[in-house]
């Protein structure tokens, strides 16, 4: 089978000849410096680490709603406006064509080696949390809900409207096997912000969103760090089908969450703490994480990207060791 098509039959629910070893986001730079430092190769494009530690090969368009040369936040998590005023002036840099043509040049360009099946494809659209804490910032995001509501609800009708542009244009050209809503809504306790907040301000715009997606059948993903298992309902009743990365250091099991919600897919769910400890240390991990393997709907990977204390010859025990498990996984 080819990458695409496990990918393809671990979310329909379908068992492949084994589990796809893949890592689903980029590595971090300290990681990527580390491994040059040790013989591996500098990364040229996307499939250069992938096919040098011998992953499968995994894709991904991040479609931006913010142009490259707009006003970069003075501080890390600050904000680029405060007012309805604000946020027309910095209309200019934002749901530009340019910067959506740089995306369907790359689906395009990507089109024919993905039909071929030479790698699975996913894209990501900023969500209707994530997108508004970039232009207010952090702190400002969370009183927005109560100071500004209809400048919050003006920034994610504009992102909705951007996103099915988007999308009628990339997915004729290319389907990709999933994608995800980059949201952050959740820590290491929890959510956020609240259910009531949830149904006003994000509920109405995923609802706008998700049909066209599922019409090209993507299975649709949320992307959020910490503590997801609360949210699962939330997302659920959305029409939103799966999670990732599923941190470990936050508490998350995706054993339980399996239990608790047999067709829901995941992607992550492995310890990547436990990496730098050595082979038995990574093999115990994968013994906790068997169970939810076997009953099928989840991809494991690292449940965030790989850290950078974490050696190149540590990654390759890594690599073998999802094969295996992935082959494991499959068996009668």
């Amino acid at each position: 089978m080819t990458n695409r098509e496990r990918v393809q039959a671990v979310l329909a629910g379908t068992r492949p000849d084994r589990l796809p070893a893949v890592e689903w986001a980029n590595w971090w730079s300290l990681t990527k410096k580390r491994w040059e430092e040790e013989g591996a190769p500098a990364q040229t494009g996307p499939d250069t680490l992938q096919d040098y530690f011998g992953l499968d090969r995994l894709r991904q368009i991040w479609i931006h709603p913010i142009c490259g040369d707009a006003p970069k936040p003075p501080a890390e998590g600050a904000g680029l406006l405060e007012t309805e005023e604000d946020y027309e002036a910095l209309l200019p840099f934002l749901y530009r064509e340019d910067t959506l043509q740089k995306a369907v040049d790359r689906a395009e360009a990507w089109r024919e080696d993905h039909d071929r099946g030479d790698f699975a494809a996913w894209i990501t659209l900023e969500g209707f949390f994530w997108f508004p804490r970039t232009l207010f910032g952090i702190e400002n995001h969370l009183c927005a809900f109560y100071d500004a509501p209809e400048l919050m609800h003006r920034m994610n009708r504009d992102l909705a409207q951007y996103h099915l542009t988007c999308l009628d244009r990339i997915l004729p050209l290319l389907r990709p096997e999933y994608m995800t809503f980059a949201e952050d809504m959740s820590y290491n306790l929890g959510p956020m912000l609240s259910k009531e907040l949830f149904d006003e301000f994000l509920l109405p715009y995923y609802r706008q969103v998700i049909p066209r997606l599922k019409e090209f059948g993507v299975k649709v993903f949320i992307d959020t760090d910490g503590n997801v298992e609360p949210l699962i309902p939330w997302f659920r009743e959305a029409g939103i089908e799966g999670v990732l990365p599923l941190e470990r250091q936050a508490g998350v099991d995706v054993n339980r969450i399996r239990e608790n919600y047999p067709d829901w897919l995941m992607i992550g769910g492995y310890d990547k703490t436990v990496m730098h400890l050595g082979e038995e240390a990574m093999r115990q991990e994968f013994e906790r994480i068997l169970p939810a393997m076997k009953h099928g709907r989840y991809i494991p990977s690292v449940d965030h990207q790989t850290p950078p204390d974490v050696s190149a010859e540590q990654y390759r025990i890594y690599v073998r060791l999802l094969k295996e498990y992935g082959r494991r996984a499959v068996e009668n």
